[in-house]
Parts: C-alpha cells; structure tokens; sequence
C-alpha cells in the first residue's frame, strides 16, 4: 500500500513521509508537492529507496528445502 503522509509543524515546517514506493520512484511521486512546497531542507531515504523489484520467471524457478537432518 502506498502512503504519503504529511506533518505541518507550527512554524511552517512540512514533514513528509513516503512508505510502500520501492526506489527511486518516490522522488516522481513527490515532486509536484515538494516545488509547491517551497524548499527541501533535507532528504532521508528508507529502506524502500534502496529496495529493488525482483522480478522472477516462472520457467527458471526451483525450489530448495533444506531439513532439519541437513543441517548438521
């Protein structure tokens, strides 16, 4: 799910927070907002920035289990 939230401090200051968008496509997401905004102060990325899609076939796909006897 993908959210943005806001948090308006007192003296003008906008916090936003992006959670459920993997990499950089926050930043497009965000963009519009944040220019009419004013200007970024700072950026902290999470670990859904640095995230990455995988993508998997089917066809390639093989499975491993390993037992409680393999392990030891």
């Amino acid at each position: 799910m993908e959210t943005l939230e806001f948090i308006i401090y007192p003296d003008g200051r906008v916090k936003e927070m992006v959670t459920g968008i993997v990499g950089r496509s926050c930043e497009e997401v965000t963009h519009k907002i944040e220019e009419q905004l004013g200007n970024v102060v700072s950026r902290e990325q999470t670990s859904d920035f640095y995230a990455q899609t995988v993508h998997q076939s089917s066809a390639a796909h093989t499975e491993n289990q390993a037992t409680y006897s393999d392990w030891g």
